[in-house]
């Protein structure tokens, strides 16, 4: 049986210091729905500034620290140290990861680690530290992102060590739903088409934007508050009997 769910609630971000990243722009959004913050970046003082900048902007509390998400001790470190100055942890949003345009028959060994490292390995020893006090509490909400780069084997701006990493985020997801349903906890994924940030090799020219648009069926390509939105949803109180789903944010690129 699920324990109720908190009015005073915290939500860990990974990822989220980038000024254009849709980390940063989820911290707003669910601050803006009185979730407090916590932010995880690989540069601690901008996981600091960030958490600042929402704070003053809403009022809620957040807090940030510093951490390689890849290595294990760094990123429980993390979360020992955001929970202690957060109220109840109740979600955890896995933003944090790192863009790979290499041709398959070019991709070192240094590369594949490097993307598997941070895109999934992060990933994973992140949610099952904060996956430990959710389970205790009775109530959580867990997700990974993914991206629709997986589902149609690329064809974005990243290849095959990030198609992989992010295929796996769906494997992980599904089985963490199955294992910690009983305790109260969902697991699911957000899957985006192209989105307006910086991880797409730089700022998007107009030119750009069409091309990508035409891909889908909808006449633009995403925005960070598109993602927020859906964040907001899949770790609300509503969607409680929602789990183990990867919901595509991509303007229609990939229907299944």
């Amino acid at each position: 049986m699920s324990a109720a769910f908190p009015a005073e609630r915290a939500v860990i971000l990974t990822g989220a210091a980038s000024p254009r990243g849709i980390g940063r722009a989820t911290a707003h959004h669910l601050a803006e729905r009185g979730w407090s913050i916590g932010i995880i970046d690989v540069d601690a003082e901008a996981a600091r500034e960030a958490a600042r900048e929402v704070a003053e902007a809403t009022g809620v509390v957040a807090a940030g620290a510093g951490a390689n998400v890849a290595d294990r001790e760094a990123a429980v470190a993390a979360v020992d140290e955001l929970e202690a100055s957060l109220p109840q942890l109740v979600a955890v949003v896995n933003f944090a990861g790192v863009s790979s345009p290499v041709p398959y028959l070019e991709v070192t060994p240094e590369e594949w680690q490097r993307v598997e490292s941070i895109n999934l390995d992060g990933v994973h020893w992140i949610t099952q530290r904060v996956a430990r006090t959710l389970v205790d509490n009775g109530v959580g909400r867990i997700v990974g992102i993914s991206s629709v780069s997986a589902q149609r084997g690329g064809g974005t701006y990243s290849k095959t060590p990030y198609s992989a990493s992010k295929a796996g985020v769906i494997g992980l997801m599904r089985s963490i739903a199955r294992e910690l349903g009983p305790f109260g906890v969902t697991a699911n994924v957000i899957s985006p088409g192209p989105i307006d940030t910086d991880i797409m090799g730089g700022t998007l020219t107009e030119e750009r934007k069409t091309a990508m648009a035409a891909d889908g069926v909808l006449p633009r390509i995403g925005t960070p508050r598109d993602i927020a939105a859906a964040v907001a949803y899949l770790i609300s109180e509503d969607a409680g009997f929602v789990t183990g789903q990867t919901l595509n944010v991509d303007g229609g690129l990939y229907m299944h």
